[in-house]
């Protein structure tokens, strides 16, 4: 028999959010796939896990992925995972796992904690329709571009930025789709967790008065004359 490929998604920030099921099959499986295996490595250390790793990111993927693939051929179930969170949501994973089912091999989801879900969960805003956008792109006109075409969405809306262009992107934000309801979610799960909301007038005065750290997730109301 064929091994599988567990899809398991691993904290965001507070260890405590691992599930039972994600420990047991890490500890079970031959091989754990990671984006960095030294990131990956202190989780493991903590719970006490000696699975052996191996690194799987954007940029040796297509190398690593029959290596894998033939491993699992041979019976080994393999464990993928991301530095935090769930494979596949702006993280690496896609492409393995697409190969593995047009192969044939199972492909599993061990579910736990997401940061898009977290945010959009205790945003206050609308959750029973939503879009996921990840990262916009860096490319200013690229961006903009992005934005026009989601101004007449009536769903919330979900993004991932930097902190150090945060600022920018609510900016362009109120520029593009104006003055909505937001949610600025910060270090979610973390010692510093700190959830910042209002319009995007009133997020732009509350963090233009400091430095913004920290992993980002974005939340923004949909445009409500569609509603």
């Amino acid at each position: 028999m064929s091994g599988t490929l567990y899809v398991v998604s691993t904290p965001i920030g507070n260890l405590e959010d691992i599930t039972l099921r994600a420990l047991r099959i890490l500890k079970e499986v031959a091989i754990i796939a990671a984006e960095d295996t030294r990131h990956t490595q202190k989780l493991l250390s903590h719970f006490d896990i000696h699975t052996t790793l191996t690194s799987y990111h954007d940029f040796n993927k297509e190398e690593k992925t029959p290596v894998l693939l033939s491993k699992m051929a041979e019976g080994a179930s393999i464990a993928i995972v991301s530095d935090a969170g769930t494979p596949t949501l702006s993280d690496p994973g896609f492409y393995l796992i697409r190969e593995a089912i047009r192969a044939g091999l199972p492909v599993s989801p061990i579910p736990g904690p997401a940061a898009a879900l977290a945010a959009l969960a205790v945003s206050g805003l609308p959750p029973d329709r939503f879009v996921f956008e990840g990262f916009l792109p860096k490319k200013k006109g690229a961006r903009a571009r992005r934005l026009e075409q989601l101004k007449p969405d009536p769903r919330t809306l979900i993004f991932y930025e930097s902190p150090f262009r945060i600022v920018g992107l609510l900016e362009e934000i109120k520029t593009i789709l104006g003055d909505r309801p937001v949610v600025v979610a910060r270090e979610i799960t973390k010692m510093f967790e700190e959830f910042i909301r209002g319009t995007v007038t009133e997020v732009l005065e509350k963090i233009g008065k400091k430095t913004v750290k920290g992993e980002i997730t974005l939340v923004v109301g949909g445009n409500r004359e569609e509603n």
